[in-house]
């Protein structure tokens, strides 16, 4: 709660020194010359509404999302060695990270990933693939949901979705100031909103969205390696570094199967056909991050 109390007063602050900008730069002023009469702090303020609440709302439904698009059986008692092996390092780990216990789960995929997420580090979920528990050895799964919990104890997901809702309050307001401008001052539009005010919006949403994707997927690719180091902190070095090798062997050998779209940014590996919009950073990179901090 903390974390969004602070997100909260710094997305205030953010919206706050753009009306500031606005204002010195007098594009209200120049706005209101052409015609176009447009309430900037009403228009950014309700984009706030929208971007953020979304954001919010999708972080406090996101442990149920996960299980429904991943098929997660969540673990209440565990029936096989496997099970028990699973719920047991999840708690050591989560004590190791001082975090609350999470809830544990396997999800029915034959290619190896883990996912974490939830809207709270004490109340979050950890889930592994069924192909993870049956390929990798103990060590390296171990690392894995090292990993996992590393993104928990950081908070990433809170944050994540904390950035996307600021960038997701951007895209609109700037998507439909520039629909405002085509619509009054180059259509010369006077009678509400025009033709020109939708084309345009929903145009600006796309381009200024894939923008927002790259600095959504910017910190994602950051966060990766704290997860690693936590990894690598809470099961060991070599461990976490076997994981991934495993995994980008995997991948490699055309064994990779990523998450589902909404899931991806929170499992143990992603790909992307572009650098800038991918979710994670190459495997390669990742090992060579970890061998150049145990030097």
């Amino acid at each position: 709660m903390l974390r969004i109390g602070l997100f909260l007063l710094t997305n205030l602050a953010v919206m706050v020194l753009v009306g500031i900008i606005f204002n010195l730069l007098g594009i209200q002023g120049i706005l209101d010359a052409n015609g176009v009469n447009l309430n900037l702090p009403g228009l950014l303020l309700m984009c706030a509404i929208f971007g953020i609440g979304g954001a919010l709302i999708s972080l406090l439904l996101s442990k149920t999302i996960a299980r429904r698009s991943t098929r997660t059986h969540v673990i209440t008692q565990p029936q096989t060695p496997d099970e028990r092996w699973l719920v047991e390092t999840v708690r050591e780990l989560s004590q190791k990270a001082g975090i609350g216990m999470p809830d544990v789960g396997i999800f029915p995929m034959p290619q190896a990933n883990a996912f974490a997420t939830g809207w709270n580090r004490n109340n979050a979920l950890v889930a592994v693939s069924e192909g993870l528990l049956q390929r990798f050895n103990r060590d390296e799964a171990r690392a894995v949901i090292g990993h996992e919990i590393g993104h928990v104890a950081n908070g990433d997901m809170v944050t994540l979705a904390l950035i996307q809702g600021v960038v997701n309050t951007f895209v609109m307001f700037f998507a439909r100031l520039v629909g405002f401008f085509v619509d009054r001052v180059l259509l010369r539009n006077e009678q509400g909103l025009g033709i020109g005010y939708y084309i345009t919006s929903i145009i600006m949403d796309m381009v200024f969205g894939v923008f927002a994707m790259m600095i959504v997927a910017w910190f994602s690719r950051r966060r990766e390696y704290r997860a690693d180091a936590a990894g690598a902190h809470l099961a060991s070095p070599n461990a976490m570094m076997a994981a991934l090798a495993r995994i980008k062997s995997e991948s490699e050998a055309g064994r990779e199967q990523p998450l589902p779209a909404n899931m991806k940014a929170f499992g143990i590996y992603g790909n992307s056909m572009a650098a800038l919009l991918a979710s994670h950073p190459p495997l390669e990179d990742r090992i060579l991050a970890l061998q150049n901090s145990a030097r």
